[in-house]
């Protein structure tokens, strides 16, 4: 299956290091100028909207959902080629879901696990065979691979859910990962 969409899943809050910033960046310009679209949770916010500011300055297409309850929390960024407000979380999740043709996970907090772990859930579940990479920028992902190898390590998943992530330390490696 050929990527055209990506869900980016990322922080709402910059976070600690200059690098997380410059990886969404990175990583959103990276998107326009592969022709992918950027499917992403609609804020303005955080490293969402270096992403999504970044895919529109290189002239990529961005399709946004955001739950009305999170509008104003997250500056709803309205100029998207596509801005979807939904009802709740669990339909914001879907639609992007829905719409991507593969998952990035890049720096970001509960929320981001959140909409991770439902991707990865979904596809355990065969609801969907599509790629999910995992941007490691600066190892801030490290804890959650060892994570994954204890679950795997004490039998309540088999080793094939851990290779459902495809882990990438740098934007330029998890496009190509997407593109692979």
């Amino acid at each position: 299956m050929a990527v055209t969409s990506v869900c980016v899943y990322c922080g709402s809050r910059m976070g600690a290091k200059p690098a997380y910033e410059a990886a969404a960046r990175d990583f959103g310009t990276g998107l326009a100028n592969a022709g992918l679209r950027l499917v992403y949770g609609a804020g303005d916010v955080g490293l969402m909207g270096t992403v999504a500011r970044a895919a529109q300055a290189a002239g990529g297409e961005t399709f946004g959902v955001i739950p009305e309850h999170l509008v104003n929390r997250e500056i709803g960024k309205r100029d998207l080629t596509t801005y979807v407000v939904t009802e709740t979380m669990h339909e914001r999740k879907k639609v992007m879901l829905y719409n991507a043709d593969a998952m990035v996970l890049l720096p970001g907090g509960m929320g981001s696990l959140d909409e991770l772990f439902e991707a990865i859930t979904w596809r355990q579940l065969g609801l969907h065979n599509k790629p999910i990479v995992v941007l490691n920028t600066d190892g801030y992902w490290e804890p959650l691979r060892t994570l994954v190898e204890h679950v795997v390590s004490e039998g309540f998943a088999g080793a094939d859910h851990a290779e459902h992530l495809q882990w990438a330390d740098t934007p330029e490696a998890a496009l190509k990962a997407l593109q692979s």
